[in-house]
């Protein structure tokens, strides 16, 4: 039996997931058998995505981690990357992600000289493609902060809009004895935005 765990990231509260369901579908279709569905509203930069982390966790030998595209894994710097991707191997598992080829299967049927070369190749791949994620990761950062230079020189920006939704979430969230980990997994945000929400709360509280 084939099984899978698939992985679907966005990076904001106002993007959906929506549109990445479609893999879970695609999935099953292929005759895999989904063990676990792993969702958060999380930058790709950062590492320390609570439910990729739970998803590493509970990864078997022979799982093949399924994802939309390479940088729903990833935008980390390179080193980075790689050592989340090895993390992911270490368990015994791949990384199946369409557009990148995958010749895990292909690989495991060759010998000698074949197979490192087709090792070669898939490596290859991979790591143009996480290179790319991060480029394009940076490239959006740069024209963003262009943007706000711009429009502050024409004296149009007002700043970053507080997600008054999600700070309200958060606050019941904890409020309810929830630790700020199981916070940020439910609230769909990062555990330094719940710390920072919290403490401003706080401080309000108290003043």
């Amino acid at each position: 039996m084939k099984i899978a765990r698939i992985y679907e990231r966005v990076s904001t509260s106002e993007q959906d997931l929506t549109r990445q369901a479609d893999i879970e579908k695609t999935a099953i279709a292929s005759g895999f058998y989904i063990a676990g569905i792993y969702r958060e509203k999380a930058s790709g930069a950062r590492a320390d995505r609570p439910e990729l982390l739970r998803m590493i966790a509970d990864l078997q030998p022979g799982d093949v981690v399924i994802a939309e595209k390479i940088d729903r894994i990833s935008r980390l710097p390179l080193p980075e990357a790689e050592k989340l991707i090895a993390s992911i191997r270490d368990k015994g598992a791949r990384l199946a992600i369409p557009g990148i080829v995958d010749l895990s299967e292909v690989v495991a049927g060759n010998d000698g000289v074949s197979r490192i070369v087709l090792e070669s190749v898939q490596e290859l791949l991979l790591k143009l493609a996480l290179q790319t994620a991060r480029d394009d990761y940076e490239i959006r950062r740069e024209r963003q902060r262009q943007g706000v230079q711009l429009a502050k020189v024409a004296g149009k920006y007002a700043g970053r809009k507080a997600d008054l939704v999600t700070h309200e979430r958060i606050i019941t969230l904890r409020q309810s004895g929830l630790t700020i980990e199981r916070t940020a997994v439910l609230a769909g945000c990062s555990v330094s935005q719940v710390k920072r929400v919290w403490a401003i709360h706080q401080s309000q509280k108290n003043s």
